[in-house]
């Protein structure tokens, strides 16, 4: 079986996450979300709604299970887990070079590849920070989020 783990902080999950997440559940057995928390970010929600934004989200995707990352390495969760990848989206040559490193670390630390997926141009200029900003200031995010996070984010405005 080949497991792999699509990390990140997700706050909020947006269609971008969305469709790397389902490409990748076509590409493995099995992909388990993981929900980190960067204590040097400021975030919108909490860790456990991110969690449960990210289960009512992808709830329906075969073979994808949602996990939080809890503190640590990503490469020790991905041996913890028995996984053989980690899946990263890419939205530019920027994204590139700020994850290669990352991936060369992890392949040393635990022999864990990281495989990475090019964004759908319909998603290419997202980021979870530029959606909370937009719809902060008034702006329409709706296309660009699942239905339940939106709703979330349109509650949980500062």
């Amino acid at each position: 079986m080949r497991r792999a783990v699509c990390p990140g902080s997700f706050d909020p999950i947006h269609n971008g996450h969305v469709e790397i997440i389902a490409r990748a559940s076509n590409l493995f057995d099995e992909v388990i979300v993981a929900v980190s928390t960067n204590y040097a970010k400021k975030y919108r929600f909490e860790p456990d709604e991110r969690l449960e934004m990210v289960r009512e989200t992808i709830g329906g995707l075969r073979g994808v299970s949602v996990e939080p990352m809890g503190d640590g390495l990503l490469a020790d969760f991905c041996k913890l887990h028995g996984a053989d990848a980690i899946v990263k989206g890419l939205r530019s040559t920027v994204d590139y070079q700020y994850e290669t490193p990352m991936a060369v670390m992890n392949r040393h630390l635990t022999g864990v590849e990281t495989v990475f997926l090019a964004a759908d141009n319909r998603y290419m200029h997202l980021s979870s920070s530029l959606l909370k900003e937009v719809q902060s200031l008034g702006g329409d995010v709706a296309d660009y989020l699942p239905r339940t996070v939106l709703k979330r984010l349109r509650s949980n405005t500062p």
